[in-house]
């Protein structure tokens, strides 16, 4: 018993001592540092049993193999014979005996993608059942009884029924063929194009297990500003070596489709969407592309936005243009994911306003295997925006949901950020759309509408830095994606509590710490960015820092004095209807709610009024000093983090500690500037001074105006 205990010590003390880059994500698999856990578990679990007729099936063992292992601190052997203590994976097909354990209305719910896992005798032996009735549902168990060991649950009496609330579960990467990555703070891409298809590197591999083990089934390769040489052949061998490595994670690869290709690559004159021959170009594209690539999931398109070619050039609708890529890819079960992200400089209407404009006319319009994918907000992934008025506006269409998981306006890879809480505030958003009734996440899940295709997609933070996403706890936000896409009703605490485990340490302390860090660091970055329902107010082109002074772009709604519209009797922009009128998109009750100026959220009261400095708040306050106030509780909170994870060190390994440190310090120092940056600016308009007991701005507001960034990542 002391040589065991003896053990123990060494394993706990061996997992304290090095220290890790990150690379291993939430897939640590260190040996399990609680004693009784340890102990129970060794007990329970002696070996694996499962077919090796399928690729997925596979993966399934290897990593419960490798996962059991690790944890376990000894080697879990695969073997067919059934002993107590073993982890039998299957199907219903290598399994008969599923059957008479679980009923036909379970397996239907389960899907493709779902599974059940099962303490259950089986031939008089205690054995742990993950079954599904597909192997990518078995794949999904291996890695949810994995998390389960990771977190430290009980697996004695397990009775898991879970599968996916949405079934489209995709990364979008802004990843160029020059393995630059737009808005990418984490490096470069991870698709190394030059050395594919011949050069596998094990990075693929690794990529496909940790979007395996959260449910993510779909990854789009390419930026949606797309560049048409993906299409060509040579590219599509290259795209056809990383779906080789995905589809044995269940994983479909999608490419972003250039509109302009048949006029680029094809030769054609034309584009149109109506023209014979380009149909035909399409097709015959699809057709090639699926000879290489049998199980394409399809294309992801951005059109008439931004300078993107589409079918608005040929004087045709986003309808028309949709369908004829719909029909090219509908023959082998491929669809379109039609991006609703559009504005045009040529038209003088709210920029919030523009998708709906374009979209709500074209519900019903389009083919079947086409889903809309719209941003969480009608402008652009500020840190808070309402939900975009499409959602419970299109009620003959699927839409999907889309986040940005990379912080292109919450402070790069730089800023701890979390945000679970912001997708949330999303998918619980009333659209009172049916009966007063349909929030956005029954929307993007097809049951409001009783649609047959959903979709979550999150653009990708990854990149080539060690630990894939530049600031550790960016981690958490891919993550994050794939459990919500998964179950929407989880909450942000459940998910940043397993992500904490996994990631880092199941110390209460440690995790107590680090969740409410994570719980609250949405609101904090609102607070030193964009208070009040702010927005767009960052730094011209590349969006970093403040910059509420910009007004020389070249289109009005570039920049950030089109946004927030201050003067000397207030600040905010009008969109009630003695304003812009973008309130009218919305159902009655919402636009009710927003419209008035006392019923109005006041976290939302700036995006839809515009507001006296003298405006009286709830607290009493004025808007000026709430605006202050707001601001410097945003940098006071930045300073708490810094206090709290000071108090960690001893519960991590040094080089994390230490990385995230030094990132809160530039943290606190972006967050002053913020402050100073916006309160003098602002305060140029209402003419009031910043309140009494408050530290005072150290530089001027002609130096933060003075500050330029011609090298920032964009």
């Amino acid at each position: 018993m002391k040589k065991w205990i003896a053990v123990i010590i060494g394993i706990i003390l061996f997992n304290s001592i090095f220290a890790e880059n990150g690379y291993n994500l939430w897939l640590r698999y260190n040996v399990i540092d609680n004693p009784t856990f340890l102990q129970q578990y060794r007990q329970q679990i002696s070996s694996i049993s499962c077919p090796s007729d399928n690729g997925q099936l596979i993966a399934a063992h290897q990593e419960l193999q490798k996962g059991l292992s690790g944890l376990l601190g000894k080697k879990v052997p695969l073997q067919m014979s059934v002993i107590n203590g073993t982890v039998m994976m299957g199907l219903p097909s290598h399994l008969p005996f599923i059957k008479t354990l679980v009923s036909d209305t379970v397996l239907a719910r389960l899907g493709n993608d779902g599974f059940i896992i099962r303490t259950i005798k089986h031939e008089g032996k205690n054995i742990t059942l993950i079954a599904g009735n597909k192997e990518a549902g078995v794949l999904y168990g291996a890695f949810h009884f994995l998390r389960l060991l990771q977190t430290q649950q009980s697996i004695q009496q397990l009775n898991i029924i879970s599968a996916p609330r949405i079934d489209l579960r995709i990364l979008n990467h802004w990843d160029n063929l020059n393995r630059t990555v737009e808005r990418g703070y984490a490096g470069g891409s991870i698709w190394d194009w030059q050395r594919l298809p011949g050069y596998l590197d094990q990075r693929y591999y690794d990529y496909a297990r940790a979007n395996a083990s959260i449910g993510i089934n779909g990854t789009v390769l390419t930026n949606v500003n797309a560049n048409a040489m993906i299409l060509t052949e040579p590219w599509l061998q290259k795209v056809a070596a990383l779906a080789g490595i995905f589809r044995q994670y269940n994983i479909k690869v999608y490419l972003t489709a250039r509109f302009s290709a048949p006029v680029e690559i094809g030769k054609l004159k034309t584009a149109d969407p109506l023209n014979e021959e380009v149909k035909k170009w399409w097709k015959d594209k699809a057709d090639e592309i699926y000879r290489i690539i049998p199980d394409f999931g399809g294309f992801l398109v951005k059109a008439n936005s931004e300078g993107q070619p589409g079918p608005q050039n040929y004087q045709r609708t986003h309808a028309d243009g949709a369908n004829m890529l719909a029909d090219a890819v509908a023959p082998h079960g491929g669809i379109v994911m039609w991006r609703a992200f559009v504005y045009s400089s040529e038209s003088p209407e709210d920029r919030f306003k523009q998708a709906y404009s374009e979209f709500k006319p074209l519900d019903g319009q389009f083919r079947k295997n086409v889903l809309i994918q719209v941003k969480n907000g009608p402008i652009d992934f500020q840190p808070r925006e309402p939900f975009h008025p499409l959602f419970g506006a299109m009620g003959q269409t699927p839409l999907m949901m889309e986040y940005q998981l990379t912080q292109e306006y919450l402070g790069f890879a730089t800023h701890l950020v979390y945000e679970a809480p912001l997708f949330k505030e999303v998918l619980n958003a009333d659209t009172h759309s049916k009966n007063n009734g349909g929030n956005v996440a029954q929307i993007i899940d097809g049951t409001a509408d009783a649609h047959v295709l959903s979709g979550m997609a999150g653009v990708a933070n990854i990149g080539s830095d060690i630990n894939w996403t530049g600031h550790p706890f960016g981690q958490a936000n891919w993550y994050t994606l794939g459990r919500l896409a998964w179950d929407h009703t989880l909450t942000s605490a459940q998910i940043a509590n397993e992500w904490i485990r996994q990631t880092f340490s199941n110390k209460k302390a440690f995790v107590d710490t680090v969740q409410q860090l994570m719980l609250a660091s949405r609101e904090i970055i609102v607070n030193y960015m964009t208070p009040l329902g702010l927005h767009h107010i960052m730094g011209y082109g590349h969006h970093y820092g403040p910059a509420p002074w910009y007004n020389k772009a070249p289109r009005a709604d570039w920049n950030p004095v089109y946004f927030h519209k201050a003067d000397s009797i207030g600040i905010g922009f009008n969109r009630t209807t003695s304003g812009s009128n973008a309130l009218a998109q919305y159902q009655p009750a919402v636009r009710k709610q927003f419209e008035n100026i006392n019923t109005c959220p006041e976290n939302m009261l700036l995006w839809f009024h515009h507001v006296s400095w003298n405006h009286k708040m709830q607290s009493g306050k004025t808007l000026w000093e709430a605006l202050c106030e707001k601001y410097y509780n945003g940098v006071d909170s930045v300073r708490w983090m810094q206090r709290s994870w000071s108090k960690l060190r001893s519960y991590i390994d040094e080089e994390r500690f230490v990385q995230i440190q030094q990132l809160l310090n530039i943290q606190e120092q972006e967050a002053v500037w913020w402050r100073n940056a916006c309160l003098l600016y602002f305060q140029t308009f209402s003419g009031k001074p910043i309140p009494a007991g408050y530290e005072k701005p150290d530089r001027t507001l002609e130096y933060y105006m003075g500050l330029s960034f011609p090298y920032a990542p964009n």
